[in-house]
C-alpha cells in the first residue's frame, strides 16, 4: 500500500458509554471531502481550507442539514498526523447515540468502517512507527500498573527498537562480511578475516541473550502473575484474600468448606499486577459440589506463577499437608503458618526452609510474594522496555539460527561459509519481523487485531 493511496477510514476513538467528550475519527485521502459534508464551521471557513494542527467550533450535520452535534473538528494534515495521512477528529458530546451518528454520517460521505488496530497499523505502514513501538501503544492501554505504563512508554518511544535495530545491523554486518568472502580464493584472505567475523558474532550473542532475560519480567507486567491461595479447609485463605485486597470479597465463617469455588480479585503489588485467586479447601470428600471446588483449586494451583500455601499452626501438621507441600516448587511458593493466635503446635514445616508467621502482618506476606515473584526479574530497577512473548519467540529462533551459523565456522569455516551463510539469512529474517522490517500480512494480522476499533 503506497502513502495516501489507501481508502479513507473511520471509526469512535473513545469508549462506549456516557463521558463529556467523544471522538470519531477520519484517516485517508477523501478526509476533507468527507469533513465539507458533515461539519459546517460557525465561521463559514470549510474544514478542507484549513491549516495542519487548526480547530474550527460548528456542528455536525445530517445530509439534509438538520444537526447532529455541536463540536470541534481538529485538523491534522499528511505527514504530520498519527497515520501520516491526512486525518479529521469529530470532537462531540460524549454518549453513545450521539457517536453512532457522527460516525453513520462519515460512512454515507464516503468513509469506511475501520478495522480493529487499522489507524496504528497504517501508521506502521506509512513508516511512523515499527512493530515494536506498536505493541508498546497496545500495552500502555491495558497497563495495569505504573511501572507496565512506564515500561510501555520506552518501547513506544522507541527504546527498545534501538537494541533489536543494534543486533540486527550487527548480524547484517556478520552475514555481508561472511559473503564477501564467498568471491575470494582461499589463499587471497588475510589471515584474520574468520576471526574477526566469528568475534563480531560472538558479541551480538551477548546483547541478544541479554534482550532474552528481560522476557520474564516483560511477562509479569504484560500478563500480569496469577497468584493461587491454597490450603485445608477453614485454614483462613477467605481472611487473608481479604487481607491481601483490603476489603471483604470472600464470605468468612468458621465452617469447614465455605467456599466452593474460585474467587478471583486484582490488584498491584510493587508495581506488578495480581490476579490472586481463593480457592475451596483440600481433603478428602464425598461431596460432588466440593469435589469439583478442589479440582479446581488444584487446577489453578499447577497454573499459577505464585502459590501461598497456608497451614493450621494451631494444630500438628496434618498428613495431607505434608503430602502437598513436599510437591510444592519452592521457586514459586510462599508458605503461611498461620492461627498461630490460638495456641502454636508448629514451629516450621520440615523440607521447607522458610515459613512465615501469620502474626507477624499481611506487609510481611506481600514482600516475601513480591521477593518470590522477583527471582530473575528485577523490578525494583529503573522502568526499562522489555521484550513480549512474540519478541522472546522471534529471538529464540534468530539465537538458534545464528548459533548453527557459528557452529559451522568454528568446525571449518572455509568449507562451511556457504551454509553459515544461509543460516544468518534467516536469523535476519526472524529478527526483520520483531521490528517490522521484514513481514506478512499474517504477522500484521495477528498484531493489529488485538487493538479497539479507533486506534
Amino acid at each position: 500500500m503506497s502513502l495516501y493511496e489507501s481508502d479513507t477510514i473511520a471509526a469512535i476513538a473513545t469508549p462506549p458509554g456516557e463521558g463529556g467528550v467523544g471522538i470519531v475519527r477520519i484517516s485517508g485521502s477523501k478526509a476533507w471531502q468527507i469533513a465539507d459534508q458533515l461539519f459546517l464551521a460557525l465561521d463559514k471557513t470549510p474544514v478542507s481550507a484549513r491549516g495542519h494542527g487548526t480547530f474550527a467550533y460548528g456542528k455536525v450535520v445530517e445530509a439534509d442539514g438538520s444537526e447532529i452535534d455541536t463540536g470541534l473538528a481538529l485538523v491534522m494534515r499528511a505527514p504530520k498526523s498519527y497515520t501520516r495521512e491526512d486525518v479529521l477528529e469529530i470532537q462531540g458530546h460524549g454518549g453513545a447515540v450521539g457517536m453512532r451518528r457522527i460516525l453513520r454520517r462519515a460512512l454515507e460521505a464516503g468513509a469506511r468502517m475501520a478495522e480493529p488496530g487499522e489507524f496504528t497499523k497504517r501508521a506502521f505502514l506509512n513508516g511512523r512507527i515499527d512493530l515494536v513501538q506498536a505493541e508498546g501503544i497496545f500495552d500502555l492501554i491495558r497497563a495495569r500498573s505504573d511501572r507496565a505504563a512506564s515500561v510501555a512508554m520506552e518501547q513506544m518511544e522507541g527504546k527498545l527498537s534501538q537494541q533489536f535495530d543494534g543486533i540486527y545491523d550487527a548480524f547484517l554486518e556478520v552475514a555481508a562480511n561472511l559473503e564477501t568472502t564467498l568471491d575470494f580464493v582461499e589463499d587471497e584472505l588475510p589471515d584474520d578475516v574468520f576471526s574477526g567475523i566469528a568475534g563480531l558474532l560472538d558479541r551480538t550473542f551477548l546483547s541478544l541473550d541479554e534482550l532474552l532475560e528481560t522476557w520474564d519480567e516483560g511477562r509479569l507486567l504484560r500478563e500480569g502473575v496469577r497468584v493461587v491461595i491454597l490450603g485445608r479447609p477453614n485454614v483462613g485463605k477467605s481472611t487473608l484474600l481479604n487481607a491481601l485486597l483490603g476489603f471483604d470479597r470472600a464470605i468468612v465463617s468458621s465452617t469447614a468448606g465455605t467456599t466452593r469455588d474460585t474467587i478471583e480479585e486484582g490488584f498491584v503489588l510493587d508495581g506488578i499486577p495480581l490476579r490472586i485467586t481463593d480457592t475451596a479447601g483440600l481433603r478428602e470428600t464425598e461431596c460432588e459440589i466440593e469435589a469439583e471446588g478442589i479440582r479446581r483449586a488444584e487446577a489453578h494451583g499447577a497454573e499459577a506463577h505464585l502459590s501461598v500455601y497456608l497451614v493450621d499452626a494451631s494444630q500438628p501438621l496434618h498428613e495431607e499437608d505434608r503430602v502437598r507441600l513436599e510437591k510444592l516448587d519452592p521457586d514459586k511458593s510462599v508458605v503461611l503458618l498461620n492461627k498461630v493466635d490460638q495456641g502454636r503446635q508448629l514451629e516450621g514445616v520440615e523440607g521447607v526452609e522458610a515459613c512465615l508467621v501469620s502474626g507477624a502482618g499481611v506487609e510481611e506476606l506481600k514482600r516475601a510474594m513480591a521477593d518470590t515473584l522477583e527471582k530473575g526479574a528485577d523490578l525494583h530497577a529503573p522502568p526499562h522496555a522489555v521484550i513480549s512473548e512474540r519478541h522472546r519467540h522471534l529471538l529464540i529462533l534468530a539465537h538458534r539460527e545464528a548459533r548453527q551459523a557459528r557452529a559451522f565456522l568454528n568446525e571449518n569455516v572455509e568449507e562451511n561459509a556457504v551454509l553459515a551463510s544461509e543460516h544468518l539469512r534467516s536469523a535476519l529474517e526472524f529478527l526483520g519481523q520483531v521490528t517490522g522490517r521484514a513481514y506478512h500480512e499474517e504477522l500484521l494480522d495477528s498484531i493489529f487485531s488485538r487493538f479497539c476499533i479507533g486506534k
